[in-house]
């Protein structure tokens, strides 16, 4: 028999979010001493240590933090077997967290929620924005379900490398790079044509993305500007102050401001989009059922 019980593994995961006993025992709404007296319980049945004092807080031991890595995947797997037991009992509730980067607020979540409201009443979801990277970390730290990304072609910094080892990452469509232009510009036949103006820049992956798209060109954008709002960066193309790229997302949340024209980049630039989950995802009905509306959303 094992020594080990997924409420340990629930306390010790919470201790490496928490980064403390106390902020552990609130998080699962525990008293402090009940959580301490707990973890030395769980040390002695392991014969480990599994935390280690440093000044006035604790920090995971190796053995700490290796148990803390699979807390996510075993608590999936329990919410799994419970969900498919409530299936058989024919009842259809759950809470699914999903995470999306800030351009899929406008278009892509307000149609997730009223389409998983119409065909799965009895869910609930709940929705954090965060860039990639920071989106798969979520995931990865269990703060996430599902998380919605994307990647640039040729991204050196790409989130589903590496740091999405051990998770599912399906393809889920593109989404098509636009030149966002003052409409009193002259005709432009290729991103060459705009080596000498001022450009906007976007969010950090963004504005990687435009110093290797100039660099393709032959030239290095002179940026001025740095914001990740885009209806700020339509302000100031429409003003006629610099010139930018945005994902025909971005562009079509809203009417497009007067003083302004776009026009799409080649396919082979569009930004590449990602759903991001936990392996075996799927086999918990609720996660299941948003996915499946998620899909037929983008693939709106």
């Amino acid at each position: 028999m094992t020594d080990l019980d997924l409420q340990s593994l629930r306390i010790v995961r919470a201790i490496a979010d928490t980064g403390s006993i106390t902020g552990a025992a609130e998080s699962l709404g525990f008293s402090q001493p009940a959580v301490s007296q707990h973890l030395r319980r769980l040390e002695a049945r392991l014969d480990v240590a599994l935390v280690e004092r440093v000044g006035r807080g604790v920090r995971l031991t190796e053995a700490g933090r290796m148990l803390a890595r699979h807390a996510a995947s075993i608590s999936l797997a329990v919410d799994a077997a419970a969900e498919e037991l409530a299936e058989l009992r024919g009842l259809r509730t759950g809470v699914v967290r999903l995470v999306a980067f800030p351009s899929a607020s406008p278009v892509v979540v307000p149609r997730l929620i009223a389409a998983l409201a119409a065909q799965h009443p009895g869910l609930s979801l709940t929705y954090v924005e965060a860039e990639p990277p920071e989106a798969v970390e979520m995931l990865r730290e269990d703060r996430a379900d599902i998380a919605l990304t994307f990647s640039y072609p040729g991204d050196r910094d790409d989130p589903h490398g590496s740091s999405a080892r051990g998770l599912t990452v399906r393809g889920a469509g593109r989404d098509d790079l636009m030149l966002v232009l003052p409409s009193s510009h002259g005709e432009v036949r290729r991103i060459a044509d705009l080596a000498d103006e001022t450009w906007i820049a976007g969010c950090p992956r963004c504005r990687g993305h435009l110093l290797e798209l100039c660099g393709r060109a032959g030239f290095e954008p002179r940026i001025a500007y740095e914001t990740d709002n885009y209806v700020a960066v339509e302000g100031l193309v429409a003003q006629g102050i610099g010139v930018a790229t945005l994902p025909r997302m971005a562009v079509e949340s809203f009417p497009l401001l007067a003083g302004i024209v776009t026009a799409p980049l080649p396919a082979a630039e569009a930004r590449r989009l990602h759903v991001v989950t936990a392996q075996g995802a799927e086999r918990v009905p609720s996660l299941a059922a948003a996915l499946g509306v998620l899909e037929h959303v983008l693939a709106r």
